[in-house]
């Protein structure tokens, strides 16, 4: 028997997770408001598309949320989030969206019990809806009654979520033993599992405190503190680093854009650079991140590694912000991004001549990352491959190839 494809949108996505978050014996109503619920969230902007889902018992609780559902990146976006978060705090917002998500939980065993026994008091959760992605997972702001934050809660609902909210946990616990100056991290309050999924629940940062202004140093300096973490090695390209790679890019079998993939990295390995290796955060991207006064803000390490050619994380800034920020065309935003190579990686001592051959095994990682994680087949744009990140790399493996970039004989 086949399926038919995924329902990759807000709406169909929420309702995948009704029995993850509420199962049975809970009733949950998907649409106009009904009387005598238990709990019931304002289904923003509607149930057709919903973005937010945000608690209605409370108009300090529901403004709180609104104003922390997304990291914002321009003054419009700001703008949009104070105006809806003054209709939640003047009561408005139950005018305005009329449809909601009610629950009917006469056991009282849903996510929201669930967060309020592992925290020991009485919670309110919000949760933002983000595009259609392989990684996608409910992430809720978890409150308390007057709408102060008491931290975020991931749950892992698949096989690929589960293993990432499990390796944030191991992240978070890992950072937390050493002394980092200008960095902080959130804090792991719980970390176990409830109804199939995986629950990481984590400190609030504080978001609210005065941003500060960055011309990037102050970013640069925090990425080369968490890349010398668990201190820097030197190693040749061909190395432990590169031959797990090998492996991860063999396991992609027949997918297509893994023969390409292949032969780059192959291309990178010919060379006879050392590089200095380290950790990465993994998704370092202006959406994870607050610059205040006295220290950067860094959440989401749920695909941090180690081991790693030092840099990977000032590539990835790059890129994402061409993509996500400026709305580079992806295929633009990576050729830039391996001409900038050089400069984006001198800050981690990385030499000039090796700079093409990290930029290479970023583009192979990033690349069988996405493979790996099936993010076309989830609707992730930026999951074909073929469309952006292949061309890109073919160039520049044939490059390495004709120069003989970093070869020593």
């Amino acid at each position: 028997m086949t399926t038919g494809p995924r329902d990759t949108s807000a709406a169909g996505y929420l309702r995948s997770l009704v029995p993850v978050l509420w199962p049975p014996p809970a009733s949950v109503h998907i649409g106009a408001r009904r009387a005598g619920d238990d709990r019931t969230y304002v289904l923003v902007p509607s149930a057709g598309n919903p973005k937010l889902l945000v608690p209605a018992g409370s108009r300090r609780a529901g403004a709180a949320a609104v104003r922390r559902a997304t990291e914002h990146r321009t003054a419009r976006a700001r703008a949009r989030t104070a105006v809806l978060a003054g209709l939640f705090r003047t009561g408005a917002a139950g005018t305005v969206f009329g449809q909601r998500l009610s629950v009917r939980a006469p056991h009282g065993d849903t996510i929201e019990d669930h967060l309020a026994a592992v925290l020991g008091r009485p919670v309110v959760l919000a949760l933002h809806i983000g595009p259609a992605r392989a990684n996608r997972k409910p992430v809720f702001q978890v409150l308390d009654e007057a709408g102060e934050p008491l931290g975020f809660a991931k749950v892992g609902v698949d096989p690929l979520t589960r293993r990432l909210v499990a390796d944030e946990a191991e992240a978070l616990r890992m950072l937390a033993g050493h002394s980092l100056r200008g960095v902080e991290v959130p804090a792991v309050l719980h970390h176990g599992s409830w109804n199939g999924a995986e629950i990481l629940v984590q400190s609030a940062l504080p978001v609210w405190l005065p941003r500060a202004a960055d011309d990037g140093t102050r970013r640069v300096a925090a990425m080369v503190e968490v890349a010398g973490v668990a201190g820097v090695t030197e190693q040749p390209v061909r190395g432990p680093y590169t031959d797990g790679l090998a492996d991860r890019v063999d396991a992609l079998g027949d997918r297509p854009g893994g023969a390409a993939l292949a032969g780059a990295l192959a291309a990178a390995v010919t060379t006879a650079v050392t590089l200095p290796t380290g950790c990465w955060h993994g998704d370092w991207n202006a959406g994870n991140l607050a610059t205040l006064a006295d220290r950067v803000l860094i959440w989401d390490w749920e695909r941090f590694d180690s081991g790693v050619p030092l840099g990977y994380d000032a590539l990835h800034l790059d890129l994402q912000t061409a993509i996500t920020v400026r709305r580079v065309p992806a295929d633009e935003a990576a050729a830039s991004t391996v001409v900038r190579a050089a400069e984006l990686l001198a800050p981690f001592g990385v030499p000039v001549e090796a700079a093409p051959v990290v930029a290479a095994l970023y583009l192979v990682e990033l690349g069988t990352r996405y493979l790996a994680d099936g993010q076309a087949e989830a609707g992730a744009r930026l999951g074909r491959l073929g469309e952006w990140l292949l061309p890109v790399l073919g160039q520049l493996s044939r490059e390495l190839t004709r120069t003989g970039r970093g070869r020593t004989g």
